[in-house]
């Protein structure tokens, strides 16, 4: 996959790039990315990007010139292609909320641009002519497109064949089955007083497997419950499901009794 980004702070990626599954990626030549400085494409000599919004208003706005120049340059054309093969990314609040299911989608592309805004943000012709997806980290507001462009390059990166030793780790990660991730462990086995679960020091894979999906479930259930309604469960996980409901019903309910209980002594005493 080759990956382009265009900012006005190339030096922020410069680390990024060298770390981890991403660099290890790179290493690999399973991915290729390619900055460039949105300033090399300004048309005067101060290399201006941004000037005053129209209408009036606090901050600046980053000007078409330079977009235009610089997306047309990286793409060698005058529009996006529309092959299914190129996405062209503009990161912000007004976006799709970046999701697994999408970075699964971007996965499958074989180049990603991505125009990372600042300010109050890009003039929108810019988006108008140039951006296939608009993508948003979350309902809140940042600096510029650059951190968001940083996650979306590895949540994608880790998806690529080869980009991590075991590639059933990024299945079972959080959000990949639709559920969030069950609870880890390593050595030793009891640290501070706290135990690892007897079950999963016992060797036996299957009793293993289902207390990774209960335990996945009842995080789900009790941390993400949007999650289980907008994701189609598999019998055994509505079974397991409903059994965790039914043993949290009982447990209240015990507790709701013994609260009475030391209620009624209180009174009595």
């Amino acid at each position: 996959m080759k990956v382009e980004i265009i900012t006005i702070f190339p030096a922020l990626f410069e680390a990024f790039l060298d770390c981890s599954i991403v660099g290890r990626a790179r290493q690999r030549g399973l991915l290729e990315v390619a900055v460039h400085d949105l300033r090399d494409f300004a048309a005067d000599r101060h290399r201006t990007v941004d000037d005053t919004p129209y209408g009036g208003g606090p901050g600046m706005v980053m000007k078409p010139e330079p977009w235009f120049a610089a997306l047309r340059s990286v793409l060698g054309a005058d529009s996006p292609p529309r092959d299914g093969a190129t996405e062209v990314i503009l990161p912000t609040p007004r976006g799709r909320s970046l999701d697994q299911a999408m970075l699964e989608e971007l996965a499958g592309r074989e180049r990603l641009v991505i125009a990372c805004g600042r300010y109050e943000g890009i003039d929108d012709r810019v988006r108008q002519r140039w951006a296939t997806a608009e993508i948003s980290l979350g309902d809140y507001v940042l600096g510029g497109g650059e951190i968001a462009a940083q996650v979306i390059v590895e949540g994608v990166t880790r998806l690529l064949p080869g980009a991590i030793g075991d590639p059933e780790s990024a299945r079972q990660d959080s959000h990949s089955s639709g559920l969030l991730d069950h609870r880890h462990f390593t050595k030793p086995a009891e640290f501070e007083g706290m135990a690892v679960p007897d079950v999963l020091l016992g060797g036996n894979h299957e009793q293993i497997r289902l207390w990774r999906l209960r335990d996945a479930l009842e995080a789900t259930a009790r941390r993400r419950p949007d999650l289980l309604r907008e994701n189609e469960l598999s019998e055994e996980q509505k079974n397991l499901l409903r059994e965790l409901q039914r043993n949290d019903k009982t447990s209240r309910a015990a507790q709701s009794g013994a609260t009475e209980k030391d209620d009624g002594q209180a009174e009595n005493s």
